[in-house]
């Protein structure tokens, strides 16, 4: 067996992973796209272990490694896609940037929200009263 085959078919399927991580806004598809890039790692793995001929196998058992640890990367991404959905409604990347919450979530309850829009800025003179109105209505 040449080692030319599966190496550029690996080629391949890395590129066209590179190409879905840096291109999509998806969050499942970038995750597909990482999947298939580690996929691309596991056949060079294997094509190099069988190509050199290796007593020990020491490519096909770190395959395995990779498939394991493959699979705990998209249980645990796509945990937090559903509850970036739950919390955003949304699963777009360029929207998922800010590190901050939205507005509306981070307002807390009718109370809090009584306290702080309108006894600290009351308290501090009120400079901080429009700041507490916009980031109710989302402008801030």
């Amino acid at each position: 067996m040449h080692i030319v085959h599966p190496a550029v078919v690996s080629a391949l399927l890395f590129s066209i992973g590179v190409y879905g991580v840096l291109a999509r806004r998806n969050t499942i598809l970038v995750l597909m796209s990482v999947e298939l890039m580690l996929n691309a790692v596991n056949l060079n793995l294997v094509a190099f272990d069988v190509w050199l001929a290796d007593r020990l196998h020491s490519g096909q058992v770190l395959t395995l490694f990779v498939i394991v640890i493959a699979a705990a990367e998209v249980g645990l991404g796509l945990a937090i896609v559903l509850a970036l959905y739950r919390n955003r409604r949304t699963v777009d990347l360029d929207r998922l940037r800010a590190l901050a919450e939205p507005a509306a979530a981070s307002q807390g309850t009718g109370e809090e929200r009584h306290r702080t829009t309108g006894g600290e800025a009351q308290a501090e003179g009120g400079r901080g009263g429009g700041q507490a109105v916009r980031r109710e209505r989302g402008t801030l």
